[in-house]
C-alpha cells in the first residue's frame, strides 16, 4: 500500500512532520505479538508456513518484506501509544489492522496493531483500562473477538452495517451500525451520542484511535458519503474529548481506498492535521500535569522509604 509512504512525504510537505516530532519504530518482536496472537500463529507466519487458506484469508501473499512491513508496522502502534503517554497524542502514518483475530489475519491485515499496543502498555506502562474508537467504515471485528469479556478494555465501533465484509461481526462493547448511504451528519450524531458518555463511564487510561478514512463518499470499498469536512470534523472532536479529559491518545489512520493515492493521502492528512492542532492547544499542559504526577510518585516512595 503506497499510501503509507506517499503520506509521510506529504505530512513533511505541508510542515506536520519534522525531525522534531517524527519518530522511528522498532519491528515488534514474537513475544509481543504473542500478548495478543497465538504463538504458533505468530511463528508460522514470521517463518512463512502459514497453509494457502490462512494466508488467502489475509489476502496478501507471504513474502521476507511482508513480514518486515507487518513487524515495523505494530511496531508503531506500541510506540505510539508510547509516546501519547508521555506527550498525550501520536499519531501513526500506517496501521488499523482490526480484521486480525488472535489465532488468524483476514482482510489484509496480518496482527491486529492497536491490539499489541495495548496490551503491551498494559504489560509494562502502567496502563489498566483501554479504550478503543474505531471509526473505519468496516466492522472492528477483530479487536472485538479479542476483548470480548474483557472488562479491561472498551471497544466502540461506528461502521457501516450494509458493508459485505467482515460477515461475521462478533459484538463490540458498543456497535453503532450506520445504513448506507449515511453522510457527515449520521456519522457525526452518533460520534457525539456515543463517545462522551464511554469515556466517562469507563475513564479509560488510554485511547486506541483507528480513524479509517473509507467513509468517505469517493472511497472505492465504502458506502457510506462522508466529505473531507465531516472525516475532519469527526477527527477533531475525537481529539477534543480526549484531550480536554486528559486522555491520551494514539491513532492509526486505518482504511481508505482508491486508485487515486494523492486523494487518499489528503484524507489522512486530516488526521494529522487535526493532532497537530490538539496538541498546540493541549500538549503542553499535558506534559507539565504528567510530569508533576511522577514527581509525586517519586515524593511518596521517598518519604515511604524514611517511615520504614
Amino acid at each position: 500500500m503506497p499510501k503509507d509512504h506517499l503520506l509521510y512525504l506529504r505530512l513533511q510537505e505541508v510542515g506536520l512532520a519534522s525531525a522534531a516530532n517524527t519518530f522511528t519504530p522498532a519491528p515488534a518482536d514474537a513475544d509481543t505479538l504473542s500478548l495478543v496472537h497465538g504463538r504458533a500463529y505468530v511463528e508460522a507466519f514470521l517463518a512463512g508456513c502459514l497453509d494457502a487458506k490462512a494466508m488467502r484469508r489475509i489476502g496478501l501473499p507471504w513474502s521476507e518484506k511482508l513480514v518486515r512491513r507487518t513487524l515495523v508496522g505494530t511496531g508503531a502502534a506500541v510506540l505510539a501509544a508510547r509516546l501519547a503517554l508521555q506527550y498525550g497524542s501520536a499519531v501513526m502514518t500506517n496501521g488499523g489492522t482490526h480484521h486480525a483475530h488472535a489465532h488468524h489475519g483476514s482482510g489484509f491485515c496480518i496482527f491486529n496493531d492497536l491490539a499489541v499496543a495495548a496490551r503491551a502498555a498494559q504489560a509494562s506502562l502502567g496502563v489498566e483500562r483501554v479504550l478503543f474508537i474505531d471509526l473505519d467504515v468496516h466492522h472492528g471485528d477483530g479487536t472485538a473477538a479479542i476483548f470480548a469479556g474483557d472488562a479491561s478494555v472498551f471497544t466502540l465501533s461506528i461502521h457501516c452495517a450494509a458493508q459485505a465484509f467482515p460477515a461475521e461481526r462478533p459484538p463490540s462493547s458498543l456497535d453503532i451500525g450506520l445504513a448506507a448511504g449515511a453522510g457527515d451528519a449520521e456519522l457525526l450524531d452518533a460520534l457525539y451520542g456515543s463517545l462522551p458518555g464511554a469515556l466517562d463511564a469507563f475513564a479509560p487510561q488510554l485511547v486506541l484511535y483507528n480513524a479509517g478514512v473509507d467513509p468517505h463518499a469517493d472511497d472505492s470499498l465504502g458506502l457510506l458519503t462522508c466529505t473531507d469536512a465531516g472525516l475532519a470534523a469527526r477527527d477533531a472532536f475525537v481529539l477534543q474529548q480526549c484531550a480536554e479529559r486528559g486522555i491520551p491518545l494514539a491513532a492509526a489512520i486505518g482504511g481508505g481506498y482508491s486508485a487515486d493515492h494523492a486523494a487518499i493521502v489528503e484524507r489522512h492528512v486530516l488526521l494529522h492535521a487535526a493532532a497537530a492542532a490538539s496538541h498546540a492547544k493541549h500538549g503542553a499542559a499535558f506534559v507539565e500535569r504528567r510530569m508533576a504526577e511522577a514527581a509525586a510518585r517519586r515524593r511518596a516512595r521517598l518519604e515511604a522509604g524514611v517511615k520504614a
